[in-house]
């Protein structure tokens, strides 16, 4: 006989409604979710509107000077001598030596940031004490409320001036060297007023940038990955190379882009620690001028319209140029 097994009944029950419908059958939005997405596309719409506005308010500033330009637009970008834009009917201006001073004075900040914010990082993140890293965070945070003009007192004022033996120093045993060659009209040793003073004063003010950002990426590296190299009997320095650095490198790099932007944009540092010169030949121990202190010079002329153009025209250089490094860095962090 048989053995005969009760069969086990399923009774399913309707799934609670959690989202009202209505009678077309899709998904009815609450209000919340309305208001907050309007909010949300509207704020993203609104900064798109803002860039898109001072690009184009830009152009239109610095067509006209464009068009006066000796060689038009060419001539702006090719000519390297001094400005002239007083004269209306005979213009003449360019930026490659404003290119060439914005790109040395920015590289030479970066180089020496970058190691030294990534070991602040690091530090803060994997080997100070619990007690000491909240102070710590708050002395390296406390370098990016300094206004840039007190910046620009002490690298003028104090820190020019310390480096002058080391300037003497490097033109004498490396003066052959374009980087390090010094010309009749080269700042004074005495004043330090150079770009490699200017690239130091740059690289204390956007350190904290870098630390900072990467730091705050650092301490998000998963605990099991932490916890398995630990177990794998990986030491402090390896886990660090192994699981934190891996993990917190996007964020690194942008720290690092962002610090890149205040560079290529600092106007009132560069502008007290850097000796103006309308030449660009290379060299840390010479002067310069930067996109924005060039701006800054002509402020002056500003009342006249196609004067100002010619430095409106350098301004759309300067914002095309971050536009291009902040596009740069999101391309190096989505293939991280």
């Amino acid at each position: 006989m048989a053995n005969s097994e009760p069969t086990a009944t399923v009774t399913t029950s309707p799934a609670p409604e959690d989202t009202p419908t209505n009678p077309s059958g899709t998904a009815k939005r609450r209000p919340g979710d309305v208001i907050s997405s309007t909010l949300s596309t509207g704020a993203g719409a609104l900064i798109v509107v803002l860039v898109a506005a001072i690009g184009l308010f830009l152009l239109w500033r610095a067509v006209p000077a464009l068009a006066r330009n000796e060689d038009g637009l060419w001539g702006f970008l090719t000519f390297t001598g001094q400005w002239q834009t007083s004269n209306l009917d005979e213009m003449q201006f360019g930026i490659p030596n404003l290119l060439g001073v914005t790109v040395l004075i920015s590289i030479v900040a970066l180089v020496i940031a970058m190691p030294v914010a990534l070991g602040v990082a690091i530090f803060l993140s994997n080997y100070a004490p619990k007690r000491a890293v909240r102070p710590l965070g708050y002395l390296v945070d406390i370098l990016a409320a300094v206004p840039s003009i007190v910046y620009g007192l002490w690298g003028w004022q104090v820190l020019g001036p310390a480096l002058s033996n080391f300037y003497a120093w490097l033109e004498e045993h490396l003066g052959w060297f374009f980087l390090f060659a010094t010309y009749d009209n080269s700042p004074s040793f005495a004043t330090g007023r150079n770009i490699f003073t200017g690239g130091i004063v740059l690289a204390v003010m956007i350190l904290p940038i870098i630390a900072a950002t990467a730091r705050e990426v650092f301490v998000q590296t998963p605990p099991a990955q932490i916890e398995a190299a630990l177990a794998l009997g990986a030491t402090r320095w390896e886990v660090v190379r192994m699981t934190v650095l891996p993990f917190g490198l996007s964020g690194y790099i942008s720290g690092s882009m962002l610090g890149l932007g205040r560079a290529l944009g600092e106007t009132m540092a560069l502008y007290m620690v850097v000796s103006p010169s309308s030449e660009f030949r290379f060299s840390l121990l010479d002067g310069g001028t930067t996109f924005a202190t060039a701006i800054a010079n002509a402020a002056p002329e500003f009342n006249n319209d196609i004067s100002a153009g010619a430095y409106i025209a350098a301004g759309l250089v300067l914002f095309i140029l971050t536009f291009a490094v902040n596009s740069i860095a999101r391309a190096l962090v989505a293939k991280k």
